[in-house]
């Protein structure tokens, strides 16, 4: 192969890849780009806080850009780049969709456009991040980076806290914490935990794992794997009611109670993740 046909492979594989991953941002963020919740936190949020948000977005993109990112990487410096890249991804397709939505329009003031734009970044850099993976064909490599404890746990993560940002900022999430009682809330733990570990290892759906890993017991698999998993689910969701301000003047137990709500989907999402990638 000439110099010249590897320029033009290498070209056309970057914009394949591009265009892959504004699909992702698109796609995975499309609920958020059109709730009116997520508009009025874009406005109204603190400023401290939505900075706390996007930094602490970055360490979690630069691992899934080492797990399953645009492209293979050769070392961290190479998933930083492609973490801040999916994080401009990220920021152009919110901006884009939400000028095209009127969300966005010419006589609103810099803060808003900033605040409306960077509240939706992160969630589109994880789709940005997640197209290679769904939207393209897997990378042998990269399979193999996901099979180790460690990666699954922080696959687990991912999953939830995708779903938890869709659901956060609602109202209606803040409604049934407030209708459900002790006896709700507990009934809803147990049945979470049962099809977290039914999503991932009983129900024959595609992609799913076996049974148990060979030599280890039920309760083994369990503790490491499914209950792990919804106390990530968990704490995912506490940091998304921290950051979207639902602990801000509540008492202990209708925080708790939330929590519960939003670590429903949560969980879902992280017992997703791990069949999809």
């Amino acid at each position: 192969m000439t110099l010249q046909a590897i320029v033009r492979d290498k070209e056309s594989h970057f914009w394949v890849g591009a265009a892959r991953a504004f699909g992702g941002a698109i796609l995975f963020s499309l609920p958020m780009f059109m709730t009116m919740e997520m508009w009025w936190f874009g406005f109204h949020m603190d400023r401290l806080r939505l900075a706390v948000f996007l930094v602490t977005g970055i360490p979690l993109l630069v691992g899934l850009s080492h797990y399953i990112g645009f492209e293979k990487t050769f070392g961290w410096v190479d998933d930083v780049v492609d973490a801040f890249v999916a994080y401009a991804v990220g920021f152009a397709a919110g901006g884009g969709v939400m000028l095209l939505f009127s969300v966005i329009e010419p006589g609103m003031s810099a803060n808003e456009i900033i605040g409306k734009v960077s509240v939706q970044a992160l969630p589109g850099a994880i789709g940005a991040l997640l197209a290679q993976n769904l939207l393209g064909q897997g990378d042998e490599q990269m399979d193999e980076r996901v099979r180790g404890y460690p990666s699954k746990l922080f696959i687990m993560l991912v999953g939830s806290l995708f779903l938890a940002l869709n659901i956060a900022p609602t109202e209606e999430m803040i409604v049934i914490s407030y209708q459900m009682t002790t006896a709700h809330a507990l009934i809803l733990a147990l049945l979470t935990l049962a099809l977290m570990h039914a999503f991932t290892y009983a129900v024959r759906f595609s992609g799913q794992e076996k049974r148990h890993p060979e030599g280890a017991s039920f309760w083994s698999v369990f503790v490491r794997h499914t209950a792990t998993g919804y106390a990530i689910a968990l704490l995912v969701s506490l940091y998304a009611l921290w950051v979207f301000g639902r602990t801000d003047g509540t008492g202990l137990e209708s925080t708790a109670m939330a929590m519960l709500v939003l670590g429903f989907p949560a969980a879902m999402g992280a017992a997703a993740a791990r069949l999809i990638l």
